[in-house]
């Protein structure tokens, strides 16, 4: 952070206000220590409104934002990532980025190289790594409570589809909806996936499959030490929104995500947990995940913490999800590339 934004309030750019865009800038707006938030999206009277309903401000340019801030948030869409984030570092600023940097690994990395020549600091927007849930389940495994794992399973399930048209853009599910699922992998272990084996169906809305996607799907992972980990996603989990991580060790277990908010319901006689609505979308899920994302990000600006998460480490995840995906349209094992 520059000598001349000690002292006074952080101002904060947010790139984009469709969804994630709206939330990051309600986010940053309530966020202590930030003073204004300025907003720019390629359809100025989307910007216009979102800067009313939040009490940000919104200006006419990405260049005009660029030369008014202290931090940027790059929400746009995905094939924009890499000219935002180039632009930001170049500017001076440190960045958040929603996941992922670019469409595709191939793509990301002559960012990743432009960001390290200009000495960039860039955070990308994997914010189950500041989830307390997610953050407890690595303490305690980091501390040896659990022993030593012998499995992992991963649930990322939405209650319902996007549109059609988003998924014919997506990439497809492992790297839409799983590429977090890979990425806390990563993360919970210290290890790196060193194959992926994948499956998946349509039994829901054929559209799905005619744009090349897949509604449920499952990937077998094994790691570095040879630990195995399953991950399954789906587009119609009518029980609403569910993420759920199980660790299993030889001293013990931890489930992230089962509360009284969880997804499911027992089948045994006399069990009334959990007693409280499923959370509908992954919005409400990690609503307190992405405001601590937002405020480390804060503190990134200041120069007061580490890096959550690096463009190498979205990268990582990419990576899997890539070999995810061929998988499952080889019906084979693939090996991830480093």
């Amino acid at each position: 952070m520059s000598a001349a934004t000690q002292g006074r309030g952080l101002v904060l750019g947010v790139v984009g206000t469709g969804r994630i865009g709206a939330m990051h800038a309600r986010n940053a707006v309530q966020t202590p220590g930030v003073s204004q938030v300025l907003l720019v999206d390629a359809a100025p009277e989307q910007a216009e409104r979102v800067a009313r309903s939040v009490g940000a401000d919104a200006v006419g340019s990405v260049e005009e934002l660029l030369g008014r801030v202290d931090g940027l948030v790059v929400a746009a869409a995905t094939a924009a990532h890499p000219e935002l984030v180039r632009a930001g570092v170049d500017a001076g600023l440190p960045v958040l980025c929603e996941k992922p940097v670019a469409p595709d690994v191939a793509s990301s990395l002559p960012v990743l190289e432009h960001v390290a020549a200009a000495g960039g600091v860039v955070q990308m927007g994997h914010q189950r790594r500041l989830d307390a849930g997610y953050l407890e389940a690595r303490r305690a495994l980091r501390a040896g409570e659990l022993g030593w794992l012998h499995s992992i399973r991963s649930v990322t399930c939405d209650a319902a589809p996007p549109p059609v048209a988003f998924l014919a853009t997506s990439g497809g599910i492992f790297r839409d909806v799983s590429v977090h699922d890979f990425d806390v992998l990563r993360w919970l272990t210290g290890e790196e996936v060193v194959e992926v084996w994948a499956r998946g169906s349509n039994l829901g809305d054929p559209e799905i499959g005619a744009v090349g996607d897949v509604d449920t799907a499952l990937a077998v992972c094994t790691t570095s030490s040879g630990l195995l980990a399953v991950v399954t996603a789906s587009r119609y989990n009518g029980a609403g929104h569910d993420v759920r991580t199980e660790l299993q060790g030889s001293e013990g277990a931890l489930v992230v995500g089962l509360d009284d908010r969880a997804a499911l319901r027992s089948s045994e006689r006399g069990v009334t947990f959990p007693a409280g609505p499923p959370h509908p979308t992954f919005a409400e899920r990690f609503a307190d995940a992405y405001r601590a994302e937002l405020a480390a990000f804060c503190e990134l600006v200041r120069g007061e913490r580490e890096n959550p998460c690096t463009p190498q480490d979205a990268v990582a995840a990419s990576r899997v999800a890539d070999a995810a995906q061929e998988s499952l349209v080889t019906g084979r094992p693939v090996r991830v590339l480093g």
